[in-house]
């Protein structure tokens, strides 16, 4: 099978025999207090649109425990930089407590409503639920709760008060509701005690887990889950799950690692010694709980240790697109090694958005409403900036913006240094915005930890040593690949014929580089081969650095391939490749793609190569 980013397919760290055998016997235990799962009930396949597959299923996972799966068999992306390739999945949960007494976990994305309900309907009489437990706002889990909550009049919905606010907006009726906060428990009898830990920012605002006492479940919605649609509702196969899993965390939870700690921190000290995770997308977790949970527990570290700088995303929760928008920005940023604070100014306490602004190397601020609480915070930040700081601005597109130009004047007023020109959104948010964000946010990573990533990269290795690896020659070629209205290049010299049947290479992209997220498996590109003589102007073209969002083809002839990236006008042959595996090298992915059509312009004329003078940086 292709494997998807960074496959972790070993265990995180090493252990004695002795240690494996107890973790085996561990989760054999595990395994053993979680019931034997009924047959799978799943509905028939609907298709939509002539392509898309849709579907659900219905199974015992625990005691008095039914999940309902939304199979969404072809959906292929999320945003700009989260590329799928086994679709996903959507997941609710149904717990029977004493007669009269069953919550609902979470619903589905409105995708599924027909499907979702009708599956519903048949697990469980809805006058018999008693709580619609909200874990968090987003739509993909919440969009049918209120359908829902037509169906079951008399049930009250439970969620942080952040939540039932979000919530409201949602909705757009009234409906029964109860705040609840961490620590507090809803008895639904006959063993079922459920315990609420909060975890904001796991990736949501207002996200919440909740414990179940008697099945010893851990219900976690978008933590602990994965974009792997298949039948197996079980993490049974993790060789095949995990590279997906390690994707996820990279796209959604990497951003927000000192969080994902303190969740982890939260349900060891409230006692919470569960069997298994029923998470929001994707298998749920049950025979690898120690790889899987441990692998969160590593990378966050991981990533924490690594942190050459600290940026803080100001961003107000379910306004206009600032959380999507809020999130492609610390995807950016991420990819620098670049620890991330996200911060909701419609929750943050006054006194802890002071301190995180003064403790940041930098500063975005998605604006606010031009009024209301979130506003007011704006006094808070500006009046804790310093000038050894870097920021950035950006719109939200939610109507009623704050004025990102004069947000910019007041902070270059103050001495704070811009990094570059306000973001602004003029229309609903396209490939092109989420990319043109994402590379905002790593452009200001880069600029933070310029100093320090060229400082590791010479000590990398001894001059000697360096001097030796340079002498591995390459070609030069430019990697063109677009998605939708995103279009990117990049200048490469590490390509290597890799197969012969079928015809395929590989080629070495850097973390931080802007056209890396479009090149995640199941995507294409162009390899453009650079002539001998007369490549100089077109490899400097590349070689510009360019503001975020620009238009890297400005000025340069091209045309677009079958697969829709640009074909340079000077190369002397293209080839239209496709992504099949990509496996991690550090501060690099390599990229493993087959090729399926190309062309020479030139026969006569060869590629130009590429000569280094050390092999530690370019």
């Amino acid at each position: 099978m292709a494997s998807r980013v960074g496959a972790e397919r070993k265990i995180m760290c090493r252990v004695a025999p002795d240690g494996r055998r107890a973790r085996r016997r561990a989760r054999a235990v595990r395994a053993r207090a979680i019931e034997t799962p009924e047959t799978v009930r799943a509905s028939d396949v609907e298709v939509v649109d002539g392509r898309r597959r849709l579907q659900t299923q219905a199974t015992t996972v625990g005691a008095d425990t039914t999940c309902i799966r939304s199979l969404d068999w072809d959906r292929d992306r999320f945003d700009i930089e989260f590329g799928l390739e086994r679709g996903t999945t959507y997941n609710s949960y149904v717990i029977r407590g004493a007669p009269g007494n069953a919550a609902l976990i979470d619903a589905s994305h409105e995708k599924f409503r027909e499907l979702y309900l009708a599956t519903l309907r048949r697990e469980i009489d809805p006058e018999e639920i008693k709580y619609v437990i909200c874990s968090h706002t987003e739509p993909d889990h919440s969009g049918l709760i209120g359908d829902v909550l037509k169906m079951a009049p008399n049930a009250t919905v439970l969620g942080s008060k952040v939540c039932l606010t979000f919530l409201e907006n949602l909705i757009h009726e009234p409906f029964k509701s109860r705040a609840v906060k961490g620590g507090d428990v809803i008895d639904l009898g006959d063993g079922h005690e459920l315990k609420f830990i909060m975890a904001p920012n796991l990736h949501w605002p207002d996200t919440m887990f909740t414990f179940d006492a008697k099945s010893k479940l851990m219900y976690t919605c978008d933590a602990f889950g994965s974009h792997f649609c298949s039948e197996d509702v079980f993490d049974s196969d993790l060789n095949a799950l995990m590279p997906h899993y390690r994707f996820y965390y990279d796209c959604l939870m990497k951003p927000n690692a000192r969080s994902v700690l303190t969740a982890l921190r939260k349900c060891e000290s409230e006692g919470a010694d569960f069997v298994g995770i029923c998470n929001g997308h994707g298998p749920l977790l049950r025979y690898n709980l120690d790889e899987l949970v441990g692998g969160y527990k590593n990378w966050s570290e991981s990533a924490l240790a690594k942190a050459k700088a600290n940026v803080a995303v100001f961003y107000t929760a379910e306004y206009g697109f600032c959380d999507r928008l809020s999130q492609s920005i610390a995807r950016g940023l991420t990819k620098t090694e670049t620890e991330v604070v996200m911060m909701d100014l419609l929750t943050a306490d006054s006194q802890e958005v002071i301190e995180t602004t003064k403790h940041a190397s930098g500063i975005v601020v998605l604006s606010p409403p031009s009024s209301g609480p979130a506003n007011d915070q704006l006094a808070n930040i500006i009046g804790a900036v310093d000038s050894k700081q870097k920021f950035f601005i950006a719109e939200s597109f939610g109507g009623a913006d704050e004025p990102v130009d004069l947000l910019a004047t007041k902070f270059a007023e103050l001495g704070v240094t811009e990094a570059f020109s306000p973001l602004k959104v003029t229309n609903e948010p396209t490939e092109g915005v989420y990319q043109l964000f994402e590379e905002a946010g790593t452009d200001l990573g880069q600029l933070l930890t310029k100093k320090k990533t060229l400082a590791d990269m010479k000590s990398a290795m001894s001059p000697e040593v360096a001097k030796a690896l340079g002498r591995v020659s390459g070609g030069l070629y430019v990697v063109t690949a677009a998605q939708g209205d995103a279009r990117s290049a990049m200048i490469a010299s590490w390509i290597a014929q890799a197969s012969f049947e079928p015809l395929g290479f590989t080629v070495a992209v850097a973390k931080d580089r802007a056209i890396e997220s479009l090149m995640q498996v199941g995507d294409t590109f162009v390899l453009n081969c650079l002539p001998e003589d007369g490549y100089e102007p077109i490899m400097k073209h590349f070689l510009t650095r360019f503001p975020p969002g620009a238009d890297r083809f400005e000025g340069v002839e091209w045309a677009p391939a079958n697969c829709g990236a640009p074909i340079l006008g000077d190369a002397v042959a293209f080839m239209e490749c496709r992504v099949k595996s990509r496996m991690e090298a550090n501060d690099h992915w390599i990229v493993y793609s087959e090729v399926f059509n190309g062309k020479v312009f030139n026969s006569d004329a060869r590629t130009a190569s590429h000569h280094r003078k050390v092999g530690s940086y370019y």
